[in-house]
């Protein structure tokens, strides 16, 4: 009987581990009988809640790079463009072919990354490509979404265009050129070919000096990098964001010719340094949000691309304790509600973020999204994922709001911004130009249900 008891008890502590493991989409304050909390419902304390304009933040060298031109009815105008470097073929001194050489064409390759906003069904894009003016080229540095790449794009000269439709979970079939075997046709991942102007590329390699091909770094610093932009007038529809890894080349397929030997072949130019020059043109509504920062809104904007997060207040946690009496919170939840438009384009951001300022007004996580915090359970606990069930994101608050009350915290300033959902083992903070999504959701507005709120279960305890 002994080990049955053990053996039980260890089968309800496992059986708690793992329900408590679930995502927070399907975790709430009604978590059922298995997790029961006992205690009292305060679902009225007062937010506060302002739409402010995002930081600048860096773009170079992403992991995700966007591209792209979107018209939000809501928000405005969103524009992000590319500037690029190339390298020499393997980032290395390059010797010719031998042989005459003749270009049969040269392709731009943009592999697409996790991660397009936007219209993909009817909207029809155009993107153009053109050389950066004369000592215009990313090299090793920090550059800002900010950056002003457009004003020194050499727009007079056009190296390649392509029209296309967004197609970035499709895989495509190209020819594979074989040095001195037959071409073969192969699949490869989703990917947007842009054609690239022959004579540019012939120009900056195979007509280049022993010079600049003996070094990669000369090579860098001589021939000026690229620019991608959106073509507006070619481009139809509400539009979109796409991502691109940028771990690719331009492709040169080339003919040499030796006496009566001809072979095809394919040399290729990594690209560089690259960033992204990223433009919101905000509508009436934004700048109308942006000029009251005091007075809690009905309704707040949450926008990718370093464009808008919103700030949060709860400025009377510590009047509960003079109306309730000393309390231990047992659970405390935010819940934001976006404003119920789910059709595609509009769709919410898949996964949004809450932190706070420290007394320097840096970035840091919340108590509850602090892995060295002992109060600490975990990405998924924590939250900020839109739930398809409940049409809301939820985040677990519980040790922070515990701090506020107490005054074992001060609030520097909290804050909710969109963040990129690929990474789902930690707790992003900072603003990132790696999501272009966007959510509206419901403010303060106290004639609706799905105001925002602090659900706090607590316990009252006498000291």
């Amino acid at each position: 009987m002994k080990f049955f008891r053990i053996d039980l008890l260890t089968l309800l502590i496992s059986l708690f581990i793992l329900n408590s493991c679930k995502n927070k989409d399907t975790v709430g304050l009604d978590p059922g009988p298995a997790l029961q909390l006992n205690g009292s419902l305060v679902d009225t304390a007062t937010v506060i809640v302002n739409t402010l304009k995002e930081d600048s933040v860096p773009t170079s060298s992403l992991a995700k790079t966007p591209l792209g031109y979107f018209i939000d009815p809501v928000f405005g105008s969103l524009e992000s463009n590319i500037a690029v470097g190339l390298n020499l073929p393997g980032s290395v001194p390059y010797s010719l072919p031998t042989g005459t050489i003749s270009i049969d064409s040269a392709v731009l390759v943009l592999k697409y990354a996790d991660g397009f906003y936007g219209d993909s069904l009817t909207s029809r894009y155009k993107v153009n490509i053109y050389q950066l003016g004369a000592g215009a080229r990313p090299l090793g540095k920090t550059y800002y979404n900010t950056m002003n790449w457009d004003g020194l794009a050499n727009k007079a000269v056009l190296l390649g265009t392509r029209t296309f439709n967004v197609r970035s979970h499709d895989s495509i079939k190209i020819l594979n050129i074989i040095t001195g075997q037959p071409d073969s046709l192969i699949k490869v991942a989703p990917q947007l070919r842009i054609p690239i102007d022959k004579n540019f590329v012939n120009s900056i390699l195979f007509g280049a000096s022993s010079a600049t091909l003996a070094s990669n770094t000369v090579f860098q610093n001589t021939v000026n990098g690229l620019y991608f932009t959106m073509d507006k007038t070619g481009s139809t529809g509400a539009g979109g964001i796409m991502m691109f890894g940028l771990t690719d080349s331009l492709n040169v397929y080339y003919k040499a010719t030796n006496g009566t030997t001809i072979d095809t072949a394919m040399v290729a130019l990594p690209l560089g340094i690259h960033t992204a020059q990223i433009k919101h043109t905000f509508s009436t509504t934004l700048q109308t949000e942006f000029a009251d920062t005091t007075s809690s809104r009905n309704s707040i904007y949450l926008q990718g691309l370093a464009g808008t997060k919103v700030r949060i207040k709860f400025p009377y946690l510590k009047s509960m304790i003079k109306n309730i009496g000393n309390i231990v919170i047992n659970r405390a939840e935010l819940v934001v509600t976006p404003d119920g438009t789910t059709i595609i384009p509009f769709k919410p951001q898949p996964k949004i973020t809450m932190y706070k300022y420290d007394i320097a007004h840096q970035k840091i996580e919340l108590e509850d999204a602090n892995s060295l915090d002992p109060r600490y359970q975990g990405v998924g606990v924590f939250g900020g994922y839109y739930g398809t069930a409940t049409k809301s994101y939820h985040f677990i608050v519980t040790a922070y709001i515990q701090d506020l009350m107490d005054g074992r915290t001060v609030d520097y300033g909290t804050y909710l911004a969109p963040v990129d959902t690929t990474n789902t083992t930690a707790i992003d903070i900072s603003p990132t130009p790696q999501t272009a999504g966007r959510v509206v959701a419901v403010g303060s507005d106290k004639t609706s249900a799905s105001r925002i709120k602090l659900n706090i279960i607590y316990t009252k305890i006498n000291k």
